[in-house]
């Protein structure tokens, strides 16, 4: 391949996320950072041997105690994170919500899930995990989607 050394090859971190609507707002989880609490769409990384798809619908179980189902791509981000030597790649997923399940414990570091207008996020910005959140929020409603047949998994 031309020379290139593909040991030392840099490899992004793959996240998924939720963006969640329901009467007008939208679901968000508080979670403890190394920079203090923040807020995040119910999000987290890609384990080995899941899909995109049920990647974001476990983390928003485990995250908010929601079931989730994907059913549209919103879109795809790259961020290299400035507080640290990382970037990630994270795929955004709007869908169908499911039941709550009440009483489960939630994820180590996450303190509660909440609902949010869009006034209330854009009011909370220097709360936020990353510019991803309030980017996530922005392309739903303006109606960006791409159908899920747009990723292909691979067994």
């Amino acid at each position: 391949m031309g020379g290139v050394n593909t040991s030392a090859q840099w490899k992004p971190n793959v996240t998924v996320a939720a963006v969640i609507e329901r009467d007008g707002r939208f679901l968000l989880v508080e979670e403890e950072t190394a920079a203090g609490i923040r807020l995040n769409q119910p999000a987290g990384h890609l384990e080995r041997g899941e899909s995109l798809f049920e990647a974001c619908a476990r983390e928003t179980l485990e995250e908010s105690a929601w079931h989730f189902a994907p059913r549209q791509l919103v879109g795809v981000y790259l961020w290299p994170a400035v507080d640290a030597d990382i970037t990630y790649l994270r795929f955004a997923f709007c869908g169908e919500l499911g039941a709550q399940e009440a009483g489960r414990p939630l994820d180590h570091g996450i303190l509660r899930a909440l609902w949010l207008t869009p006034e209330e996020l854009q009011a909370r910005r220097a709360d936020q995990r990353s510019p991803l959140v309030q980017q996530c929020v922005a392309d739903y409603l303006a109606g960006q989607r791409l159908p899920l047949a747009a990723l292909r998994h691979y067994p």
